[in-house]
């Protein structure tokens, strides 16, 4: 028996109360955990679909992703599975973290872009 078919799949249940927990932005819906990021325009949707494709390639865990000029949706299940495992979760969280990562908001030497709309690209929720 392969290791994929031992993959414990989440009940619907399950996922919800780890995806509060763990990823309030995110939500289950029709087997999948969805997450839409919102952008300034096309240069970040681009920029986020890159993204997301890096982190998955280097996963080895890939997400379906519909974009357009102002987001992108990303939606997570493992096939192999049949369901939502820990994969699922654990790259949505590394997704979350560095779409969302913001070097001007902390401490040390990267500052982020400037206050300008012409550089802004993700739209960071509050």
């Amino acid at each position: 028996m392969s290791e994929r078919a031992n993959e414990r799949t989440y009940s619907d249940e399950e996922a919800e109360a780890r995806l509060k927990d763990e990823l309030p932005r995110w939500r289950l819906e029709a087997g999948f955990i969805r997450r839409r990021y919102e952008t300034h325009g096309w240069k970040g949707t681009l920029m986020v679909v890159n993204t997301v494709g890096h982190l998955a390639e280097a996963a080895f865990h890939h997400p379906d992703i519909a974009a357009s000029y102002a987001w992108v949706e990303v939606r997570l299940t493992t096939h192999s599975a049949k369901g939502i495992t820990d994969k699922d979760f654990e790259l949505a969280g590394k997704i979350e973290e560095v779409v969302l990562w913001q070097p001007g908001a902390q401490v040390g030497a990267l500052e982020g872009p400037p206050p300008d709309p012409r550089f802004a690209y993700i739209k960071y929720e509050k």
